[in-house]
């Protein structure tokens, strides 16, 4: 038996605390001068007690972040009867179900999805079971066409071939070609190929003495990627007339291998959907931004909305782009705009089009699904779970592969509950909609919830599409990242090995390297583009987003179906099952861990490297000064480092008393809150986190305040930037040391 009576001298303190460098414990807390060198002593070195008396027998599973010795026994015991509930084979009905119909959001389809999926999770024992509407301004098509009309006429059929192999591109109710949100109007105008729609695209052409005003923009749609929508608002400022994205087969056609129905990718007349609205500027709803759109919810002029586009703009295939791109005849385009159809890509010349877009516009009801399981000891903290249930055609993978494994994720839990289980925290699981139209029904409900999630919101996890191949990309705020590390350790890859080891070979050689560090597995870096906007971007809560992927070529069209995912995503339906899994517990873990398991030296870390490019890339010094920043991040990371070894410590020789968990987890709580300014980034206020948001492209952009103005050479404002995040840190940093003295307080009152 571990025999924890120890006699502790002065000198054992001072040595100890050299060597574990946790000065902050004598020279920066600010703790009682009851609290003697004895208490301090007993603190510090727990680590070594722990190292004395600790070690396992080979049955016995290793003692999990945030639990201590006998918490992680039961943690563990928990899991593995979990991890025997999910089933590929009931993954493939839920499946088969979701991907039935198309159901776009505002269908009669997907609103019969959200009253099944309800319905479901009472059944499997979900509590609070409700559907919430959100009224919304919506875009549909009425009329859309696109026709060359010189030097020879073709009329694009914005249609996609159906396959006698699956009858589900047979379906009468799939939509032909179109974008969420473009403007209506008509006009006939020529043409001109400008890339990948982005500003320096624009750039080259106006070198070229071409000059966009009043023509038709044809460009791709990755190359590099940049958002549909942000190519539409750069046509829009640029003056174009229409937009028309085409999906050259070099991304995700011929180029990439086999097509459908025999391969992967993209046949020639797949269509990429989508939606164009500026929700990198505003998302969600657009006549509600900041707030809820409720029944009854004021809202802003239409004229008024940030987020609406004023041009034109429509998806062709490939097939249909072709005629257009093979008709110019004037100035080569430069190698690196050239795709792979075996033409000449020119960009302009004697194309003639007709567009025209008539968009039926009007507030249509969007129906998010909530269900909880009410924590049995801390109810008031919120662990929340989301994929978003529309989808522009069948959504195979996007997005009803992960709606699958999240059906799998609540039985799983629903089962535990129904056998006298309940977690510690609340967990909630929603089903969103609208995600594909502006990231609707998630930033509605993140709104709406604001406050509370404010207050209790601990974590968020979300999913968008489980799979469409084996390779795992998860991304994490920093704090969460060694967490979501550990869990791949507990379950296993369809190869056999724990989903930790096949992470580190696919993340290894998708780096061109033979092996990666472990800081190196998961994408701290966060941009946009799905539910978790919100829940980081205006709430503040932490935020972990999971997917698999593989060779994907049908993205958005009516070929993301069944029978793709059945023949090349997922045959079996293992990582379907596997998302399930690791989803699960994820959030188990953080549902019941006795100490919240975040990692701030982590967080620290990072946040000093986004600063630091930043610096360097845009040649900060001798313009901003940073000298206070750097050295507040150094105290900021001892602090979350002296706080993790603590609790750890803590943990492991079970002196951590609920009251004193739960006091050092509220505090734990509102860091991530800490990063946010109420007034918003420059020129985008509804983004409030001060080290996350996207670019207009939808890609990460860290410290968003800072790189914008630093790359505006605005050095008045990037000072000013600066100086907020300084003051985040030192906000933070004086948190983590009050949550050490709590600690210390703590264990000195056990014994």
């Amino acid at each position: 038996m571990f025999n924890r009576q120890f006699i502790f001298t002065k000198k054992s303190c001072v040595i100890f605390n050299m060597l574990t460098k946790q000065r902050y414990l004598f020279s920066n807390v600010p703790v009682t001068r009851s609290l003697s060198c004895r208490v301090f002593c007993g603190f510090l070195l727990i680590p070594l007690l722990v190292l004395a008396g600790s070690a396992q027998s080979d049955t016995t599973p290793p003692r999990l972040r945030g639990f201590t010795s006998a918490g992680s026994l039961a943690q563990s015991k928990l899991e593995t009867e979990f991890k025997t509930i999910p089933s590929p084979e009931r993954a493939r009905d839920w499946h088969r179900y979701f991907t039935a119909e198309p159901h776009p959001a505002a269908s009669a389809r997907n609103n019969e999805l959200a009253g099944y999926i309800a319905a479901e999770w009472k059944k499997q024992g979900w509590e609070d079971v409700v559907i919430r509407q959100y009224d919304v301004w919506h875009s549909a098509p009425r009329e859309i066409s696109v026709e060359m009309t010189a030097p020879v006429n073709y009329r694009a059929s914005l249609r996609e071939d159906s396959y006698a192999v699956d009858p589900d591109t047979s379906n009468p109710r799939v939509s032909s070609a179109y974008l969420a949100y473009s403007a209506s109007g008509e006009v006939t105008a020529p043409v001109v190929y400008a890339h990948s729609g982005n500003p320096e695209d624009y750039d080259v052409l106006r070198k070229a003495g071409i000059d966009v005003r009043g023509k038709i923009v044809l460009v791709r749609y990755s190359n590099p990627y940049s958002y549909r929508g942000f190519k539409a608002l750069t046509a829009e400022r640029m003056g174009a007339a229409a937009l028309l994205i085409y999906s050259d087969p070099q991304e995700d056609g011929f180029k990439r291998g086999k097509v459908f129905p025999e391969g992967p990718w993209g046949p020639e007349s797949h269509i990429q959907r989508g939606g164009i609205p500026y929700d990198f500027i505003v998302p969600g709803d657009p006549q509600t931004p900041g707030w809820a759109s409720v029944p009854g919810a004021k809202r802003i002029p239409v004229e008024q909305a940030q987020s609406l586009p004023k041009i034109m703009a429509v998806p062709l295939s490939w097939r249909d782009a072709k005629p257009l791109l093979e008709n110019m005849d004037g100035p080569a385009a430069p190698k690196n705009w050239r795709g792979a159809l075996p033409i000449k890509y020119r960009l302009s010349g004697r194309v003639l089009a007709h567009v025209k877009v008539d968009m039926k516009t009007s507030i249509e009801p969007y129906y998010v699904v909530e269900a909880r399981l009410r924590g049995g000891e801390r109810p008031d903290e919120w662990i929340v779970m989301g994929n978003h249930r529309d989808a522009w055609e069948f959504g195979g993978v996007d997005p009803s592969s992960g709606t699958a494994s999240m059906m799998e994720v609540t039985r799983a839990l629903g089962s535990l509950k129904q056998q006298g289980w309940r977690p510690r925290r609340t967990m909630i699981v929603c089903s969103w909609d609208g995600e594909e139209f502006a990231l609707t029904g998630s930033t509605e409900w993140g709104e709406q919830f604001a406050d509370d999630l404010k207050e209790k919101g601990v974590a968020y996890i979300n999913v968008d599409s489980s799979t469409s191949g084996p390779s795992f990309d998860p991304n994490a705020v920093p704090s969460l990242a060694p967490l979501l590390i550990e869990v791949s350790r507990a379950v296993t890859d369809p190869s056999g090995k724990s989903l930790y080891e096949a992470w580190k070979l696919s993340a290894a050689h998708s780096a061109g390297k033979t092996s990666l560090p472990d800081s190196d597995l998961v994408n701290t870096r966060i941009g946009s583009g799905s539910d978790h906007t919100v829940f980081l971007n205006f709430d503040g809560v932490p935020s972990i987003l999971l997917g698999f992927e593989g060779p994907y070529g049908v993205y958005h069209s009516q070929y993301d179906n069944f029978y793709w995912m059945n023949h090349f995503g997922d045959p079996g339906y293992r990582y379907h099952t596997l998302m399930s899994t690791l989803w699960g517990v994820l959030a188990l873990r953080l549902a019941n861990a006795q100490a919240l398991p975040f990692d701030f030296g982590a967080y620290a870390s990072s946040l000093r490297q986004f600063v630091q490019e930043v610096d360097q890339r845009n040649k900060l010094r001798g313009r901003v000064d940073l000298s206070s920043l750097y050295a507040h991040l150094a105290e900021f990371e001892d602090a979350g480092q002296a706080l993790a070894r603590g609790t750890e410590s803590a943990l492991a020789a079970g002196h951590l008393d609920v009251p004193t968990a739960n006091e050092i987890n509220r505090r734990i709580m509102e860091v991530e809150r800490n990063w946010l300014n109420p007034e918003g980034i420059p020129g985008r206020p509804w983004f409030k986190h001060m080290l996350y948001a996207s670019r207009f492209t939808y890609a990460h952009l860290e410290v968003p305040g800072l790189t914008e103005a630093a790359e505006a050479k605005n050095w008045k404002l990037a000072g000013e930037q600066a100086q907020l995040i300084d003051q985040a840190v030192i906000k933070n940093t004086a948190l983590l040391r009050e949550a050490i003295a709590i600690l210390a307080k703590g264990i000195s009152a056990e014994k």
